[in-house]
């Protein structure tokens, strides 16, 4: 029964993944739009960012539309597909649950940012005020 059960779930996921990756280029909004330098600013910030994911997980497709909302250049890395950065959240996180965000602040200390809202959160008060502040 239970192998049956998975072969259900893994069909499914197999139906459902290109559904679910074309609805979100379909839906993906618009980035805000910044001057040359306010995006260079904020491109040099993104790179103490890596965005932990699986392609097809609904709560990392909700984060990264926020992302591509903002503007913002983060690094993704599938650790669903990829063994190294499987490894890496795992050691550095605790736990492979994605989406995570790996923040390396700039002191040099790591924090790892679980739960798409959390993630989304953090990412608007960094990255989405001011530049909503200047376009209002």
């Amino acid at each position: 029964m239970r192998i049956l059960i998975r072969t259900f779930f893994r069909g499914l996921r197999l139906v459902l993944a290109p559904v679910m990756l074309v609805s979100e280029k379909l839906s993906t909004p618009q980035a805000i739009e910044r001057s040359a330098e306010e995006q260079a600013r904020v491109d040099e910030a993104c790179r103490n960012l890596a965005l932990y994911q699986f392609r097809t997980c609904p709560f990392c497709i909700k984060v990264r539309k926020e992302i591509a909302r903002l503007g913002l250049n983060i690094e993704r890395r599938d650790a669903q597909l990829d063994p190294e950065h499987r490894r890496e959240l795992a050691e550095g996180g605790g736990r492979v649950k994605v989406p995570c965000l790996k923040i390396v602040h700039d002191d040099g200390t790591t924090e790892w940012l679980y739960e798409s809202d959390d993630i989304n959160a953090w990412l608007h008060r960094r990255f989405g005020k001011a530049d909503e502040a200047q376009a209002a």
